[in-house]
C-alpha cells in the first residue's frame, strides 16, 4: 500500500452536486506512508464485543456477549487475566507523525514507558453473557473491576476495536460519529489514581502530541473538588478553561448498583477566537471531546449511597478517530486517513468526486466508508449476518451500506454488479495495524460480504414490486375517496425496514406517479423503532454482589482430573439457594466447593462430569452422599459441584471422597477428541478458513457449529467421516504439553472455542493431524475413540453450519438402535435388509398411483357439482353484460376447486367472474376466484379481489390477476366472506361494466 491521500484542504467547501471523476484532486497537504515495522505484535487476544452506546467514551450504556476460534496468529479471550508481553519495535524514519497508525503506537509506547502493560484489543465478540458487542476498552477488564479475577498487572494500556450502533442514523451527518472506532485507553488496577492520570494525559496531549496548551479545556464533576485542584494548581490549566459539569455529563455509573466515580474530560478548542463568554463545551461546531478519565472510586449501594471502593481503579478513553482529526487538521473524523481512503474508492465505484460532491453525497460515502469497517471487523471476529443478536446488527449495516451505494449509483467491476467486496478490499489493506488476522481472513470477509450484498439485492427487487402495487393501490384508494394519493408512513416505513428502500428512493418513485408520502407518519414509525432499539440496550453490569465477598473468602480450586478419577478433599464452602451455609441436610439441593477436584468444570464445550462426594467415618462407615450432576467455573477458577445429598448431612469443612463417573469421563474424553478431529477434517475437505463457531462435548453426543456457506455434499461428508475413522484407526498417541503462549504461536496451534488462557497454555496434539490449546479431557490414544459416525448436517444460521456426531461408546447405541429399527422395518414389510429401499420405492410408486386416481375422481366430482351449480350464474351490467357466479363447494379441496373454476370459465363463456369456496377439512378454508380476459381488461384482478375476502376467514393468500388461490382458518365465516364477495363483485363490476 502506497501513500494514503487525504482530501485536498482547499476543496472541502465547494458543493457542486455529483460529477464525473476526471481529473484527480490535488495533492494533499501531507502524505501518508505505512511503516508496517513499526506496528505491535499484538499476540494473543480474549476477544469481547459490545453494542449501541451514546458516546464514544465509557460512560454511555453498553451492550455486548459472544465468541468463537481463533488461530494462533489469532487471539484468544479475556486479556485481563492473560497479559502478552510484546515488544515494541520502533522505525520511525518513513513514518508521517500524524498518521492514524502513528498516533495508536505512539498512544501506546508513552504508557508502555509509564510500566503499562500493553494488552492486545480484545474481540468485538466478548464473553460477557450481559452484552452484545465491545464498545469500550475497559470491557476486558471487567472480571478485575468487579474483584472477581485477580489482576495480572498493576497497569494496562490498549488499543481497543468498538462498536456502537444506537446513533447509526447520526453517522456521516456529523462530524464525530462512527458504528467503528478504536479507543486508545490506560487502566490502573488499585495502582495510581487522579494525580498520576491526570498529569499523564495533560503530558500525553501537550508535549507527546503538541497540542498548543491555550487550545485545550478540561471538564470536572462539579462536587471533584481534587480533580479541579490538581488540573489548576499542578498542571496550570486556568481556572476559566476548566468547567464543572453535572451527574448527567461528568459521573460514571456501570448501572444502578456498582462501582463508580467522577469522569474529567479532556476538548479541543477549533476557534479559540471565540473567548471564555457564555462558553458551552457541548458546542460541536467549537469543542471536540477527545480524551476521558473515569476515576472508579465509590460503590453505589442498593440504597443509592455511596462507600469508597477498598480498591480504586482508572478507566480512560481516547477517540483515535477524533485525535487524528484534530492533528491532520481536517474538518471532520472521517477525513482521515483512518477512513478517507475507503470512502475515495466508494467514490470511485460511483464515479463521484468527494472534494466536488454536495453535502448530501458526502454524507452518504461518509456511511459506506464508516459501515463497511464495521461490517469487515465483526466478520473477521466472527459475526456473520443474521435475523438475530450481534448477526442482525451486521446484516443491518450490510443492507444499509447497499441501499446508500445503490443511491449513488456505485458499481462492482464484476458480473454480479456486487460492490462491496471492492470497497472491503481498501478496508483490509488498512488492518494491519488495527488487527493483523484481518488480511488473514480476508477472502472469506470478501465472500461473505458478496453472498450478503447479492441476496440483499434479491430482496430489493422484491421490495421494488411492492411498492408498486403499495403505489397503484393508493391511487385507487385516492380515486374511490376523491383525495390526493398518499402513501402511508408504515407503508415507507415496511418498505425502509424491511426491503432496504431509501426514504428518498421511495419519493422519487412516488412523485413519478404522482403520490405523495406520509413524512410525518414515517418519523412516527421511525422513533418507535428507535425507543425499541434502546430499550433493548443493556448496560455493562458491575455490580458488586455476593461473589464479590465469596471472592475473597474462597481460593481457586486445584484441579486433579488429567490424572486421577478419585481424590480426598476438604468442602470449603456450601451455597444453598445462591446462599452461604454452614451445613446442608438429606433432600437439599446443594452447591459444593471444594480445595481440590478431580471434577472436570464445564469449559472449551466440554459439559462438566458427573460423580459421587463421600463423607467417611473412620475410614469406611459412610455418613453422607451427595450426587453430583453438574461443575461450573465461578470468579475465575473456582469449581462449582452441583448436586443433590442423598444421605446424609455435609458441613463446611468436612473432608469428602470425590469420585468421578469414569464410564461417563470416558464418553467425554472419546467426544472431546473426536472434536479435534472434527475440526482438522473439516478444513481438509471444505478449506482451511472455515472456523470453529461453537461445540458441545457430551456423553451422548458431540455438536460442531463452522463457518460455511453452504450444506455439505453428501460426498464430502463421507470423505469427513472416513478421514476420522482412518485416524481412529491408526492409534496415533497423543501428546500433551503446558508451553508458553509464544511458543503454541509458533507452532501454529489452534484455540478451542469459549477457552481462555493465560501465558502458560496446554497443547493437545495428535501428531500429524491436529494440534489445540485445549484445557479439556482427552483419550491417550485414538484407538480408544473407536469409530465415528455423522448423524446430521444442518444450517443453523445465515453462514452457520453445525455437524452433530457420535463416537465410541454412542456410536455402539446409536448403531444397534438404528440395527433395531432396521429389523423391525424388514419384519414388517417382509424383506431382506438389502431389498429395504427397493420395496419403500414401490411402494411409494403404489401411493402416488392411488392419490392421481383419487385426485381425478375428485376433480370430475368438482366438475360434475360445476356443472349442477353453474346455472345460478347471474348477469351484471347494461352496456356490457357479466356473468357472475358466487357459490359454497361443500368440502372439495384446493386441486378439485381449481378444476371446478377452469370449467366454469369456459362454460360461463367470457366475460365472467367466479368465486368458489369450500371446507376440506376442519379448521380449513379455501376459497377461489376465476376471473376471464374481458373481467381483467375493465380493471379487476383476480388476485387482489380474493385477498380481503379470504381475511374474513382468518387466512389469506393471491394470484395472477385472473386466476388466484387464498385459504384460511375459519370454516364458520365462509358463507358471510362469500356473500361479501358476491356484494363487493356486483359493486365494483356494475360500476366498471357501465
Amino acid at each position: 500500500m502506497g501513500g494514503l491521500k487525504l482530501p485536498p484542504q482547499t476543496l472541502h467547501g465547494i458543493h457542486g452536486g455529483r460529477r464525473p471523476l476526471t481529473d484527480p484532486p490535488s495533492k494533499p497537504a501531507f502524505t501518508i506512508q505505512p511503516n508496517y515495522s513499526s506496528s505491535i505484535s499484538t499476540g494473543f487476544t480474549t476477544r469481547n464485543v459490545a453494542l449501541f452506546s451514546p458516546s464514544i467514551f465509557p460512560c454511555g450504556y453498553f451492550i455486548l456477549g459472544g465468541a468463537r476460534e481463533r488461530r494462533f496468529g489469532a487471539r484468544n479471550t479475556q486479556a485481563s487475566v492473560q497479559p502478552v508481553t510484546e515488544e515494541l519495535v520502533e522505525d520511525k524514519t518513513k513514518e508521517n507523525p500524524v498518521s492514524g497508525d502513528a498516533i495508536r503506537r505512539r498512544f501506546l509506547e508513552f504508557y508502555a514507558s509509564r510500566s503499562h502493560k500493553v494488552l492486545p484489543s480484545a474481540s468485538l465478540v466478548p464473553d460477557d453473557p450481559t452484552v452484545l458487542l465491545t464498545i469500550a476498552g475497559m470491557l476486558q477488564f471487567k472480571p478485575i473491576f468487579l474483584g472477581k479475577a485477580p489482576r495480572q498487572v498493576p497497569r494496562a494500556t490498549t488499543a481497543q476495536k468498538c462498536i456502537r450502533t444506537n446513533d447509526v442514523e447520526n453517522v456521516g451527518r456529523t462530524t464525530r460519529h462512527h458504528t467503528f472506532f478504536e479507543m486508545l485507553g490506560n487502566f490502573s488496577f488499585g495502582d495510581y489514581f487522579k494525580k498520576e492520570a491526570i498529569k499523564w494525559a495533560w503530558e500525553l496531549s501537550t508535549k507527546e502530541f503538541g497540542l498548543p496548551a491555550d487550545r485545550l479545556w478540561v471538564s470536572v464533576y462539579e462536587d471533584d473538588d481534587e480533580a479541579f485542584e490538581i488540573w489548576h494548581d499542578e498542571v496550570g490549566v486556568p481556572v476559566e478553561r476548566i468547567k464543572r459539569m453535572g451527574e448527567e455529563d461528568n459521573f460514571w455509573t456501570s448501572g444502578a448498583t456498582g462501582p463508580c466515580g467522577p469522569c474529567s474530560e479532556l476538548y479541543y478548542d477549533f476557534h479559540p477566537e471565540r473567548g471564555y463568554k457564555n462558553t458551552d463545551l457541548g458546542d460541536d461546531s467549537r469543542f471536540i471531546e477527545f480524551y476521558n478519565l473515569v476515576f472508579m472510586q465509590y460503590n453505589k449501594m442498593d440504597d443509592g449511597s455511596f462507600e469508597p471502593l477498598k480498591q480504586k481503579n482508572i478507566d480512560t478513553g481516547l477517540g483515535l478517530e477524533r485525535l487524528a482529526r484534530i492533528l491532520q487538521k481536517v474538518p471532520n473524523n472521517y477525513e482521515t486517513d483512518l477512513i478517507y481512503p475507503i470512502i475515495e474508492k466508494a467514490a470511485e465505484l460511483a464515479n463521484i468526486s468527494y472534494a466536488l460532491a454536495d453535502d448530501r453525497t458526502k454524507m452518504n460515502l461518509k456511511i459506506i466508508g464508516d459501515h463497511l469497517r464495521a461490517v469487515v471487523y465483526l466478520i473477521s471476529d466472527g459475526v456473520l449476518p443474521s435475523n438475530i443478536g450481534r448477526g442482525y446488527v451486521v446484516r443491518r449495516l450490510i443492507r444499509r451500506a447497499v441501499r446508500t451505494g445503490r443511491l449513488l449509483g456505485v458499481k462492482g467491476g464484476g458480473e454480479d454488479g456486487a460492490f462491496l467486496p471492492a470497497i472491503a478490499e481498501k478496508v483490509i489493506e488498512l488492518s494491519p495495524h488495527i488487527d493483523p488476522d484481518v488480511q488473514a481472513r480476508g477472502h472469506s470477509i470478501l465472500d461473505e460480504l458478496q453472498r450478503e450484498e447479492l441476496r440483499f439485492v434479491q430482496t430489493l427487487e422484491r421490495g421494488e414490486k411492492l411498492l408498486d402495487q403499495m403505489l397503484a393501490e393508493a391511487l385507487l384508494n385516492a380515486q374511490k375517496s376523491e383525495t390526493l394519493p398518499c402513501l402511508s408512513g408504515k407503508d415507507v416505513f415496511l418498505l425502509y425496514d424491511t426491503f432496504g428502500f431509501p426514504v428518498e428512493i421511495t419519493t422519487e418513485v412516488a412523485d413519478e406517479r404522482g403520490v405523495k408520502i406520509d413524512m410525518d407518519g414515517f418519523e412516527v414509525e421511525m422513533e418507535n423503532q428507535r425507543r425499541q432499539s434502546q430499550a433493548a440496550h443493556n448496560v455493562v453490569k458491575l455490580a458488586v454482589e455476593n461473589g464479590g465477598d465469596l471472592a475473597e473468602n474462597v481460593h481457586d480450586t486445584e484441579f486433579l482430573g488429567y490424572d486421577t478419577l478419585s481424590a480426598r478433599a476438604v468442602v470449603e464452602s456450601l451455597l444453598l439457594n445462591g446462599k452461604p451455609v454452614i451445613q446442608v441436610s438429606e433432600g437439599s439441593e446443594v452447591e459444593v466447593l471444594l480445595n481440590k477436584t478431580p471434577f472436570y468444570a464445564e469449559s472449551g464445550g466440554q459439559i462438566g462430569d458427573h460423580g459421587v462426594l463421600y463423607v467417611t467415618q473412620d475410614q469406611s462407615k459412610q455418613t453422607a452422599v451427595v450426587e453430583i450432576k453438574d461443575v461450573q467455573k465461578s470468579l475465575g477458577s473456582v469449581f462449582v459441584h452441583k448436586g443433590t445429598i442423598r444421605e446424609g448431612v455435609l458441613e463446611v469443612g468436612r473432608e469428602v471422597e470425590a469420585a468421578v463417573d469414569a464410564k461417563l469421563r470416558q464418553r467425554a474424553k472419546v467426544h472431546h477428541t473426536a472434536t479435534h478431529l472434527l475440526q482438522s477434517a473439516l478444513k481438509k475437505v471444505i478449506g482451511q478458513e472455515t472456523s470453529q463457531a461453537g461445540s458441545l462435548v457430551a456423553f451422548d453426543r458431540l455438536r460442531f457449529d463452522f463457518n460455511f456457506h453452504r450444506p455439505l455434499h453428501d460426498s464430502e461428508l463421507e470423505e469427513i467421516e472416513n478421514l476420522i475413522n482412518g485416524w481412529i484407526g491408526d492409534g496415533t498417541l497423543l501428546q500433551t504439553k503446558v508451553m508458553s503462549l509464544t511458543d503454541a504461536k509458533e507452532a501454529g496451534a489452534i484455540a478451542m472455542f469459549g477457552e481462555k488462557y493465560g501465558e502458560q497454555v496446554r497443547v493437545v496434539q495428535v501428531p500429524g493431524v491436529s494440534m489445540e490449546l485445549c484445557g479439556g479431557t482427552h483419550v491417550s490414544n485414538t484407538s480408544e475413540i473407536r469409530a465415528f459416525k455423522i448423524i446430521s448436517e444442518q444450517g443453523i444460521a445465515s453462514g452457520i453450519r453445525r455437524i452433530e456426531a457420535v463416537a465410541g461408546e454412542a456410536f455402539i447405541e446409536y448403531i444397534n438402535a438404528r440395527d433395531s429399527q432396521m429389523k423391525l422395518l424388514c419384519s414388517t414389510l417382509k424383506v431382506k435388509a438389502e431389498e429395504v429401499t427397493t420395496r419403500v420405492d414401490n411402494l411409494l410408486e403404489e401411493l402416488r398411483t392411488v392419490r392421481n386416481e383419487v385426485s381425478a375422481l375428485r376433480a370430475k366430482a368438482a366438475v360434475y357439482k360445476a356443472s349442477m351449480i353453474a346455472s345460478k350464474a347471474f348477469s351484471v351490467g347494461t352496456s356490457k353484460t357479466i356473468r357472475v357466479l358466487v357459490e359454497s363447494m361443500d368440502d372439495f379441496d384446493a386441486d378439485a376447486l381449481r378444476s371446478a373454476a377452469e370449467y366454469l370459465m369456459d362454460t360461463l363463456q367470457d366475460p365472467a367472474a367466479i368465486i368458489l369456496g369450500s371446507c376440506p377439512d376442519e379448521g380449513k378454508v379455501s376459497l377461489v376466484a376465476a376471473f376471464t380476459p374481458g373481467v381483467v381488461d375493465i380493471g379487476i384482478q383476480a388476485g387482489k379481489f380474493i385477498g380481503p375476502i379470504a381475511k374474513l376467514c382468518g387466512g389469506g393468500g393471491g394470484g395472477r390477476p385472473n386466476f388466484a388461490q387464498a385459504g384460511g382458518r375459519k370454516p364458520e365465516n365462509l358463507t358471510n366472506a362469500l356473500e361479501k364477495a358476491r356484494t363487493d363483485l356486483i359493486l365494483i363490476l356494475t360500476e366498471k361494466a357501465n
